[in-house]
């Protein structure tokens, strides 16, 4: 199991395309661009995984938009980590929460696929628990953080953003926890959390994709979120959107999908499960002035060795996708 697992690799993106794809442009002469994306989209869309995928360019002149399957809700991983981020500064603004506070490190939130905090105990400010949630999708960051705002008040937060299909975990540890058989609400502990990493379980395994503990949403609702987040929508200083910005451009995903030298914003997931598999990368980046936003969700099921393979499909064709993107815009 390895949910942080990092999108390194490329290659040639297949030519192969399905039906299915739909596409909507204002202005004859993006028609030609709009379809060198949307082959591009195709070639996602053919991936062997369940796909779903939706971009969209709100160009002042020439706006459009590219979906495939983008309503299906699917399990996304620590793409869900954006939604804490946003509650986290919402709470730093309202003076809910101290951002020179030290939150304690411990085994009381220690969680799986940590790879900064698993080993380490003591106390850490809010702004590098943020960035370690973000930067390296740390799962105790992310129990530590989802702690202190609480998972109601961040399912608040979706709901008023009127996302209708995206779910959060109640922690990290109890998605791990009912995934591995416990009862729902159950939480394991750090203890429990060794034991599942070496293979032991409380029952029958479940699927991520479940109706209880999970991180699920559509591409719909991701792109709804990162257009309205990166407007400022749920802030309220212009410095709070600063340090959102700043944290979700630390993303390792932007740099081995977005063009080179285009700013992006976004956060990746993944999740290797029994046989279940997921790569997600919602997100949004400025090409000449233009927000492009945009969610590439694949879930599959098979063996771990088919693993590296798909994810060096999955960053071809979405890097080719976003390249298209942005050569549509700027010619």
């Amino acid at each position: 199991m390895n949910q942080n697992r990092r999108l390194a690799l490329k290659l040639a993106a297949s030519s192969l395309a399905l039906p299915g794809i739909s596409a909507c442009s204002a202005g004859a002469s993006t028609t030609e661009a709009n379809e060198q994306v949307s082959a591009a989209v195709a070639r996602f869309a053919a991936l062997p995984a369940d796909t779903s995928c939706l971009i969209q360019a709100d160009h002042p002149s020439s706006p459009w938009q590219i979906a495939h399957d983008a309503d299906t809700p699917r399990f996304i991983g620590s793409a869900v980590k954006t939604f804490i981020l946003a509650q986290y500064l919402k709470d730093i603004e309202d003076a809910k929460a101290d951002p020179t506070q030290q939150l304690a490190v411990d085994d009381a939130r220690r969680s799986l696929g940590s790879p900064i905090l698993q080993q380490l105990s003591g106390t850490m400010a809010p702004t590098f628990v943020l960035e370690a949630m973000i930067s390296h999708s740390d799962n105790t960051a992310t129990d530590i953080a989802l702690s202190e705002v609480s998972p109601s008040r961040v399912r608040k937060l979706i709901a008023d953003a009127g996302l209708t299909s995206t779910r959060i975990p109640d922690s990290t540890r109890r998605l791990f926890s009912y995934i591995a058989g416990a009862p729902y609400g159950d939480d394991l502990g750090w203890a429990g959390m060794q034991q599942i990493e070496q293979g032991w379980t409380a029952g029958p395994m479940r699927s991520p994709l479940n109706d209880q503990e999970t991180m699920m949403s559509s591409a719909t609702d991701m792109v709804s979120w990162y257009r309205q987040a990166l407007r400022g929508d749920p802030f309220k200083r212009p410095e709070t959107l600063t340090e959102f910005k700043r944290i979700q451009n630390m993303a390792d995903a932007i740099a081995h999908t977005v063009p080179s030298d285009i700013k992006a914003y976004g956060k990746g997931g993944s999740i290797d499960w029994d046989d279940f598999h997921c790569l997600s990368f919602p997100g949004q980046m400025r090409v000449a002035g233009a927000p492009v936003t945009f969610c590439f969700t694949i879930n599959w099921t098979g063996p771990d060795e088919g693993v590296p393979s798909m994810t060096q499909q999955y960053i071809a064709a979405v890097a080719s996708v976003l390249n298209e993107a942005a050569l549509a815009i700027t010619g």
